[in-house]
């Protein structure tokens, strides 16, 4: 790896701050004065900023309330993305469970593959919880339905089935464990209805933290890693 990208993904610097930190004789490796930003570093290599050791950091996990109109997207030509909106090393970091662009709320990011799968994966029945606010009345019958399952426009198989809670005449929370495209969206649409405001509140044990405000994230507690 490039000793600047080492460095970028280890420090709380820019790629372009450490370019400044390397000319200005802040960093050593193995021992030695450097200043070649493409400097190739190894595993065991001894890298120091100001005397002090640079390691690798973990993983990471965060929480993040995204905003309306961003997108859950390493890049996006025409719209703000998810990583626009944080400051840490991005390319180990990637969402798990994407939001649509028209869907607000709980975000998950991290560089751990294995436990994103976990929250991603069918198989493990990852608890969704939304907030879905409806074009209709919701009724008893839309609700039943939900609960029993329902086949999405052009698939055959039945969704699994959903727990439903009515908050308002037009308002409920709905808890999925799947993860199929659109699927909220789909699934009220199969019942006859639709969505015109949409908020992820909860993945698995995780709750959206209320102090978050739109666009702002933190880290995730230790807590929180262990029983998503």
């Amino acid at each position: 790896m490039r000793l600047d990208k080492f460095l970028a993904n280890n420090t709380q610097y820019s790629r372009k701050e450490i370019k400044r930190i390397l000319r200005a004789d802040r960093v050593t490796l193995n021992s030695e004065l450097v200043r070649d930003p493409a400097k190739n570093i190894q595993p065991d290599s001894d890298v120091r900023l100001d005397d002090l050791p640079v390691e690798e950091l973990g993983a990471g996990y965060f929480m993040m309330n995204k905003p309306l109109g961003v997108v859950c997207a390493n890049s996006d030509p025409e719209h703000e993305t998810v990583f626009d909106l944080i400051e840490e090393p991005l390319d180990k970091l990637h969402v798990a469970g994407r939001l649509d662009i028209d869907t607000t709320g709980l975000v998950l990011i991290t560089g751990d593959g294995k436990w994103s799968h976990r929250i991603t994966s069918p198989r493990f029945k990852c608890e969704k919880s939304y907030i879905a606010i409806l074009s209709d009345t919701i009724t008893d019958r839309m609700i039943e339905k939900l609960e029993q399952g329902v086949v999405l426009e052009g698939e055959s198989k039945r969704t699994a089935p959903a727990i439903v809670e009515k908050i308002a005449e037009d308002e409920i929370r709905l808890i999925i464990t799947e993860g199929r495209y659109h699927q909220v969206k789909r699934m009220l649409a199969a019942v006859g209805t639709s969505v015109t405001e949409l908020h992820r509140e909860r993945i698995g044990k995780i709750y959206l933290d209320n102090a978050l405000q739109p666009g702002e994230y933190r880290p995730l507690r230790e807590e929180e890693i262990a029983i998503a």
